[in-house]
């Protein structure tokens, strides 16, 4: 990622909020970064960031699903780093939806990447 970038630099800000617990302040960045966003790459990133603090599992599933089309439409491989942790997001959307079936599909997406997750069970 690319330090110098004002949408990863508010993502990152959004995130030492997060970690002070002061969620309401790191929604805000997530919420600005989002608006200033001007390719694929940064709206991909905002979009991840955005759906961290949904508190309705389908406004989450609507900014990881966004997340992810803004990854595939990145015309280079920028957000290849990024992918396991996208689709494990998606694959938790789904869970938090009862589509369990979608979720474990995007698990093993993310654990063929690297990144494993199970399914959690009640």
């Amino acid at each position: 990622m690319d330090a110098n970038n004002r949408v990863i630099q508010l993502c990152i800000a959004g995130t030492q909020a997060e970690f002070q617990h002061n969620i309401e302040e790191a929604a805000a960045l997530y919420e600005q970064a989002w608006k200033i966003q001007t390719c694929d790459y940064e709206a991909c990133i905002a979009a991840h960031y955005m759906a961290r603090h949904q508190k309705d599992p389908k406004v989450e599933f609507d900014w990881n699903q966004r997340a992810l089309e803004h990854a595939f439409a990145c015309e280079d491989d920028s957000v290849n780093p990024f992918l396991p942790s996208l689709y494990l997001n998606m694959g938790k959307s789904y869970e938090r939806l009862g589509d369990q079936d979608s979720a474990q599909k995007y698990y093993a997406k993310a654990s063929q990447l690297g990144l494993s997750h199970q399914i959690e069970l009640e």
